[in-house]
């Protein structure tokens, strides 16, 4: 696409303009419903393409291998590592999460939006190696209500949940690191939802989109 002397793209070019696949990245803390979000997104039908995050942790008895996570070994994840085809990996509560970058070239390749629930860490990776990735942070409407939520789950020990307790408090103070923020308040998912969802709409208006390239 041709372009003018100071970058913008010529009026020419405008009348046909087509967006081009967003790199959607959906974070924020353990608990506040990121995963929620995502089923609501597919259930609705939108045409995206949602990347499946890899991990060694062990699955729960609700979770789907292949739907919520790729749940793979210690020396599976290592080989990948070593490979040099991991997007992003962190190390999270003990236990191994990353992005298979192939599942994500595949994915842009398909001319889809790309969706990525990721934890906050992942999310600083991915800033840096994709500028114009979309970062959405998912929040609670207050810390009572996220400490709620982790206890409903009943999934940790005492210490695990102090420890993730802890760590959502660090991680909220991340909040303005990402370019937007969407609460997700008890009772309120489809708001959430629709926020989301008006993001990406105004995402592809914008005239001075550029390709994610990896």
């Amino acid at each position: 696409m041709q372009t003018s002397p100071n970058g913008t793209k010529s009026a020419a070019d405008l009348y046909t303009f087509t967006p081009t696949p967003l790199l959607v990245v959906i974070s924020g803390p353990s608990g506040v419903g990121k995963d929620t979000l995502l089923q609501r997104l597919r259930e609705r039908g939108h045409d995206y393409a949602f990347v499946v995050t890899m991990t060694t942790r062990p699955r729960r008895p609700s979770e789907v291998d292949g739907r919520d996570y790729f749940f793979v070994t210690h020396e599976q994840f290592d080989a990948l590592i070593r490979a040099d085809e991991l997007l992003e990996h962190s190390l999270v509560y003990g236990d191994y999460k990353g992005i298979p970058k192939d599942q994500v070239r595949r994915a842009l390749a398909s001319g889809k939006d790309v969706l990525m629930r990721i934890d906050v860490q992942g999310a600083e990776k991915i800033r840096r190696i994709v500028p114009n990735a979309i970062t959405i942070f998912i929040a609670p409407a207050s810390e009572e209500e996220l400490i709620r939520r982790l206890v409903a789950r009943k999934t940790e020990t005492a210490d695990g949940l102090a420890r993730r307790i802890a760590t959502a408090r660090e991680e909220m103070k991340r909040l303005c690191e990402f370019k937007y923020v969407v609460r997700n308040c008890d009772n309120q998912i489809e708001a959430a939802v629709d926020q989301v969802v008006a993001i990406i709409t105004a995402e592809h208006c914008r005239v001075d989109s550029s390709p994610v390239t990896l």
